[in-house]
């Protein structure tokens, strides 16, 4: 956001609808031409490949929002960009959106940070793979990467005893 007050005074953020399924596209060529962009995500847990991963999925997800100032910023590329549809409009005038809900989905968003790490002597649920059903006890994360994925040592009772297994991190819950 600029810094002159009078420049700020006339600066909002407005709404774009993208194409079906094109936000990040649209967020990635409105950035490389210089527009400051707020493209809210959510991370979710989703099965792909056959593996369970953390994803970066849009809040809203056929729009974005764009900091544009009323005077000095050129609107006309926004609507041949590659991912957007159009500038979101009541009759002939753009959507202004609020700062204030501008900033309460930038504090939201931050607060949804990937849950990559648990502390040892957590108690956690394995949610996929042999173990899927069973709690267990959070141990350690491992510093090594098998195939990318991350990993983890838990204990898990099995066979009427405890028994150190290493996870993939993917696979566990709190």
């Amino acid at each position: 956001m600029p810094s002159d007050q009078s420049s700020a005074a006339l600066s909002r953020w407005y709404a774009i609808q993208c194409k079906g399924g094109e936000s990040f596209r649209a967020e990635e060529n409105l950035l490389n031409q210089g527009f400051d962009i707020f493209h809210p995500t959510l991370l979710c847990r989703k099965k792909r490949r056959g593996k369970v991963e953390w994803v970066s999925e849009p809040l809203f997800p056929y729009y974005l929002f764009i900091y544009l100032d009323q005077l000095q910023s050129n609107w006309r590329p926004i609507r041949s960009t590659r991912g957007v549809s159009r500038i979101v409009t009541f009759g002939d005038r753009p959507a202004v959106i609020s700062h204030e809900l501008i900033a309460l989905l930038k504090a939201r968003e931050d607060q949804d940070a990937l849950p990559s790490s648990f502390e040892a002597g957590q108690e956690v649920t394995v949610e996929n793979g042999p173990f899927a059903g069973h709690s267990a006890t959070f141990q350690q994360q491992l510093s090594r990467a098998r195939n990318g994925e991350e990993r983890a040592i838990i204990l898990l009772q099995w066979l009427n005893r405890t028994q150190e297994v290493e996870v993939p991190i993917s696979h566990l819950m709190r």
